[in-house]
């Protein structure tokens, strides 16, 4: 009997909603139509749809599977409607499971109490299931500005280790306005962490809003790519993982793999497509440079465990050392935040010498900054154009985009979206 349709939902960081749902788009699995709300994008996938989700998508942080949907204003409902759910679909028997659980708005609203009895009706339906706790929000966890692990290890490395061959899988309960929504965690843990970034810099970038800088400024992996702050080397990365068409999540495993409703043959069809897709080289240049030898030494070391350290040109380098690639392309660069380094002024100059150095050598490039002050962004004399908002390590950032030109004096911002 085929597997029934998969109601998927990829979780987009805030803001970046539309991002997911071009990716989704450009994807092409077969009878999925996105569907864009608040916080991610909804569509329909099967098997193989939800491994190419996990393996493809760039900019989501994670995919969750609806199990379940009611209402329930009162224990014993809850209880009631917890037992019909269909567990052992993506819960192996004997295996540990975690719940996370929020409460909004609704009778039932204290989400240790619900934790419970979500927690015996798994126990019930599952035979040997273990609840192992609560799951922490990893949104809040892990904020994007300090040092965490690479990425999930993988079955081979858990295996080296003497380590359990799963961490638990995740159930997401949300009680909203007395409505209740039973999820399974895909992933197992954020998307973002491909595997490669286990050396960082100072203050590094989240690899799920490198991406988004990438797609959001409309990027051509057919013309060059200068980052002139590169620190860990994210957005180099990223690039050239887009320029060869490598899958983020190639090189790691999901939660959904041990899933009783997933064939074992669908993760692999799916990565040896991936596999046959790679290129192999960059196309074009890719530069990097960063003041700080650490920095590219660590950068180095990442793009060498992505596998893409032969695309990519690392300059230990000032921003006024920046000599682009011949041509015209994308200058794309995370510069340090004025409330992340503890005061603006400092970096005035910092910005007021990157716009000197773009007129100087960069004109008809386009330029893209992940930017949290616009009075900082006034600084390069630019006309800039918004291309997304979003939080970065819990700042409000936007990408502002502009071509390069001769002509000093910068016109009134305007705002848009891409892609729409």
């Amino acid at each position: 009997m085929p597997l029934a349709p998969l109601d998927a939902f990829a979780v987009s960081p805030p803001g970046l909603e539309a991002l997911v749902a071009h990716e989704l788009r450009v994807l092409g699995i077969a009878g999925a139509t996105p569907r864009t709300v608040t916080g991610g994008v909804e569509c329909r996938v099967d098997a193989e749809g939800l491994a190419a989700l996990l393996l493809h998508l760039r900019v989501a942080s994670g995919v969750l599977v609806r199990l379940a949907q009611f209402r329930a204003t009162a224990f014993h409902e809850l209880e009631r409607a917890a037992r019909k759910v269909e567990w052992g679909r993506v819960l192996p028997d004997g295996a540990p499971f975690q719940l996370r659980v929020t409460c909004r708005k609704s009778r039932l609203y204290h989400s240790d109490a619900v934790a419970e009895r979500v927690a015996a009706a798994i126990v019930r339906a599952v035979p040997g299931a273990v609840w192992a706790g609560s799951a922490e929000d990893d949104e809040a966890a892990d904020p994007g500005d300090v040092e965490i692990p690479a990425g999930p290890p993988t079955a081979a490395e858990r295996a080296a280790e003497g380590e359990p061959p799963r961490p638990p899988q995740r159930f997401v309960v949300r009680v909203d306005h007395d409505r209740c929504t039973v999820s399974a965690d895909a992933a197992g843990t954020l998307l973002h962490r491909r595997g490669y970034r286990r050396a960082v810099a100072k203050a590094p970038l989240r690899e799920n809003l490198a991406a988004a800088m990438l797609l959001g400024a409309a990027w051509d992996p057919a013309t060059p790519l200068v980052d002139p702050m590169c620190g860990s080397g994210t957005i180099a990365i990223e690039a050239a993982l887009l320029a060869r068409c490598i899958a983020p999540g190639l090189a790691r495993d999901f939660a959904a793999e041990a899933w009783p409703v997933i064939p074992a043959t669908a993760f692999a069809r799916m990565r040896e497509a991936a596999r046959a897709r790679i290129l192999p080289r960059a196309a074009v240049p890719i530069v990097a440079g960063d003041r700080d030898a650490g920095a590219i030494a660590a950068a180095r070391a990442n793009a060498e465990r992505a596998g893409v350290l032969a695309d990519i040109d690392f300059r230990v380098a000032t921003v006024s050392a920046l000599h682009p690639p011949d041509g015209t392309g994308l200058v794309l660069a995370n510069p340090p935040y004025g409330i992340r380094v503890g005061e603006t002024a400092p970096l005035r100059d910092l910005f007021a010498r990157l716009g000197q150095v773009l007129r100087a050598r960069c004109l008809g490039w386009r330029v893209a900054l992940l930017s949290a002050d616009r009075s900082l962004d006034a600084q390069l004399r630019l006309a800039w154009t918004d291309r997304f908002t979003t939080r970065n390590g819990g700042i409000a950032v936007h990408l502002a985009e502009a071509t390069v030109t001769d002509a000093a004096p910068a016109p009134p911002r305007t705002r848009s979206r891409r892609p729409g």
